[in-house]
């Protein structure tokens, strides 16, 4: 099947014929970029979409909420109760959650990990993350591989080959807000590191909480920082996190699998197909296309 897409409003380097959802989609479809599309996917970086008259689909990397009078499907951090909203924490866009099932024998993790603590930021805009590195280094070198505040000669060409032998990663979100998860935690998870994480206060509802550290779960930074310490020289203590699952029960939210995130933008777009069709003969002068997609979705008739 043939499919017209255009993607407007997204970040500065953004390529429209190579992103995730491109990938997806062509999966399923003949797709072709086109100025006049049957679909628009667009984000938070301007107004272009404002000019589109068809299925509008809002997909955001950063903390916005959904406005449904400008889409008629909404990919986003939100745990709005809305059939029009499908909750995506950035991390699902670019790992396949399966891979944290098969976690190895807590053995095997320790004869890895040889390094206490390591940090990988260029950004320097979070001062919660600033001054936990800050504080957790003058108990021992924590080594920062990115940009900022780095400390071991300039930064590292591969993040995960860097983090891969230490015992724990600075995880900090830019920000702290419900649902607001990215793949800040997900990274360590992935080389079996233990991630010191700051961000979602709702983060235990995707991670199981004792496999990881969450700064939100102590009073202060200075209690969570006595907490490290001691699991780094409790390897008894160190070993019961290594024994937890990353994800609670060891189970799967489907909603991350990208198998379900395609059926997703398939069911929509073959049902605005169908508005379409139902509109084609009879075009409504008081509707656009896409008030009319809003009020299919939402179960509405117009009489």
């Amino acid at each position: 099947m043939k499919l017209k897409i255009d993607f407007s409003d997204f970040w500065t380097g953004f390529k429209k014929e190579d992103n995730f959802f491109w990938n997806l989609l062509s999966t399923h479809y003949e797709l072709e970029l086109s100025n006049e599309p049957d679909v628009l996917i667009y984000s938070v970086f301007g107004k272009q979409y404002k000019k589109y008259n068809c299925l509008r689909i809002f997909f955001t990397g950063e903390y916005y909420q959904p406005n449904f009078r400008n889409c008629d499907l909404a990919f986003s951090f939100s745990y709005i109760q809305d059939k029009r909203n499908y909750r995506l924490p950035l991390f699902a866009l670019y790992t396949d959650i399966r891979q944290l099932l098969n976690k190895p024998d807590p053995d095997k993790i320790i004869a890895q990990k040889s390094k206490f603590c390591c940090f990988v930021v260029s950004n320097s805009d979070c001062k919660e993350r600033n001054s936990f590195f800050k504080k957790l280094s003058t108990y021992k070198k924590v080594n920062s591989g990115g940009r900022y505040m780095n400390n071991i000669g300039g930064p590292v060409a591969d993040k995960n080959s860097f983090i891969k032998s230490y015992k724990f990663v600075i995880s900090f979100e830019n920000r702290s807000s419900p649902g607001y998860l990215t793949e800040k935690i997900v990274e360590p998870m992935l080389v079996n590191s233990i991630p010191i994480y700051w961000g979602d206060p709702l983060v235990n509802l995707d991670f199981n909480s004792k496999s990881f550290i969450n700064i939100l779960d102590f009073e202060s930074v200075d209690l969570a920082i006595e907490h490290i310490i001691k699991i780094d020289t409790d390897e008894t203590l160190y070993r019961s996190y290594l024994e937890q699952p990353w994800l609670p029960g060891n189970k799967i939210n489907e909603n991350y699998l990208h198998e379900n995130i395609l059926k997703k933008l398939v069911e929509v777009i073959e049902d605005s197909k169908n508005v379409r069709l139902a509109y084609s003969n009879k075009e409504s002068t008081f509707e656009s296309f896409t008030d009319r997609v809003n009020r299919k979705l939402r179960g509405e008739r117009r009489y």
